[in-house]
């Protein structure tokens, strides 16, 4: 058995004040990297939302306190919403180990009056690794894919393995999970060819899929997590 924590969706309950004239994704990127970012975000939610997610960050930063927050707006939808594109490096210390942690997020943002009312969640991905030495890593998860269909799920170690064994194991994340930062518990497997490949369906109603992926290495320990967009339209699937 294996444990894992999610620790990506950050930004998933997080309605914004946004001013006139004023650059959404550098005030993001300013209240993030702060001393005080937790009030400097706070100060920049509707109030009946600060607590939620005064609760999430605060669980976040005591795993990874030394965390580097990049913002960078996105292009914006057909439908009006803008993007916001969120980067966070991070790493901890503990039992004598160094953890790094990876994560991108890709959040459309709808604006009423102000405010952010509503975003959703487009693509969201992290690794964390307590490779004693650099574990290069593909991940060859699509962004999107069409309800009911099947897709593959491969995590990929670039260098070759040589003698070194190799095990790990693929789970699916409740939303709950996700929200909570809850670890699941993974079954370890052997693996062989270098990596994790798993066939899996999509649901037959469009949504999201949240996958976390479990590789053991003689070198350490790599964690990942994808989010998958269920769609039921062709159109809306990413190239």
């Amino acid at each position: 058995m294996a444990s894992w924590m999610c620790g990506t969706a950050l930004f998933s309950a997080l309605p914004l004040r946004a001013q006139p004239g004023a650059d959404l994704s550098s005030r993001l990127q300013q209240a993030l990297n702060a001393d005080d970012s937790s009030k400097q975000l706070e100060a920049l939610m509707v109030p009946e939302q600060t607590s939620a997610f005064a609760d999430r960050f605060r669980r976040f930063t005591e795993r990874f306190p030394e965390t580097r927050w990049a913002v960078r707006a996105g292009q914006p939808l057909n439908d009006g919403r803008q993007t916001v594109e969120f980067a966070v490096s991070g790493t901890r210390q503990q039992d004598g180990l160094s953890y790094s942690f990876q994560a991108q997020q890709t959040v459309a943002l709808s604006v009423e009056n102000g405010l952010i009312a509503d975003q959703e969640i487009l693509s969201d991905q992290s690794v964390l690794t307590s490779a004693s030495k650099p574990l290069p890593i593909s991940l060859l998860i699509p962004d999107t894919v069409l309800t009911g269909s099947r897709y593959d799920v491969d995590v990929v170690v670039d260098q070759p393995l040589g003698k070194a064994l190799l095990a790990g194991g693929l789970i699916s994340v409740t939303p709950q999970q996700v929200l909570q930062q809850k670890s699941p518990d993974i079954q370890l497997e052997p693996l062989g060819g270098g990596g994790l490949f798993k066939s899996v369906q999509a649901p037959f109603q469009p949504g999201s899929q949240v996958w976390a992926a479990l590789l053991v290495h003689p070198d350490g320990i790599v964690t990942v997590s994808k989010r998958v967009q269920v769609v039921d339209e062709s159109s809306k699937l990413k190239p």
